[in-house]
């Protein structure tokens, strides 16, 4: 799916040990990473692929699980670095949809599954300053999270762009995330919203 839609593969691995080689070895442009992986199958992949980030920050990594696990959503952000996704494996189905997420990831963005987001929105109380987000703040946010662009996020809430960039504003304001050219302030807001 990957070579019919532009990408180049430059290895494809079974094992954690051997993920950590090729990501030495092929120090490739993205890597699309299965969280349970041989010969434990717990979290190698994960735990390959943010030790990955830790040699080279903001190294773009697409993770792949069975389940939604809120801890492995928080795990992979926790640099506030972006260039991070989290999918269902359902989701590589749907051609579309994953290679959207590949590409994104290797931009630098964000690429959350729907269904981590809703299981994020659903734990509880909210806390901190996200409880202070408007209903239509929180569908941007959940959309931010989910890697959307500005445009994107316009067509799936039927609202114009200038209101997505006034409500992307918005949540930057009141997560007291001022504009520096040190951080990605999408990114922190993400991860204000995950870490709820």
């Amino acid at each position: 799916m990957l070579t019919e839609n532009g990408f180049t593969v430059v290895a494809a691995v079974d094992n954690g040990p051997s993920l950590r080689k090729a990501l030495i070895d092929e120090q490739p442009d993205i890597a699309v990473v299965d969280v349970r992986l041989p010969p434990s199958f717990t979290d190698e992949g994960l735990q390959e692929a943010i030790e990955a980030r830790r040699r080279q920050p903001g190294f773009p990594v697409l993770v792949l699980s069975q389940y939604v696990e809120q801890l492995y959503a928080r795990e992979l952000l926790a640099d506030g670095e972006g260039a991070i996704g989290y999918l269902l494996k359902d989701r590589v189905f749907n051609t579309e949809q994953f290679v959207e997420a590949v590409r994104s990831v290797a931009r630098g963005g964000t690429a959350m599954d729907p269904q981590v987001v809703a299981k994020l929105l659903s734990r509880g109380d909210a806390r901190g300053r996200t409880s202070e987000l408007t209903p239509r703040e929180r569908d941007v946010l959940e959309l931010m999270a989910a890697g959307r662009s500005n445009a994107a996020i316009s067509q799936q809430l039927t609202i114009s762009t200038s209101a997505v960039t006034k409500h992307i504003a918005a949540i930057f304001g009141k997560l007291e995330l001022p504009n520096t050219d040190d951080d990605n302030r999408r990114v922190l807001a993400v991860l204000s919203y995950l870490n709820r």
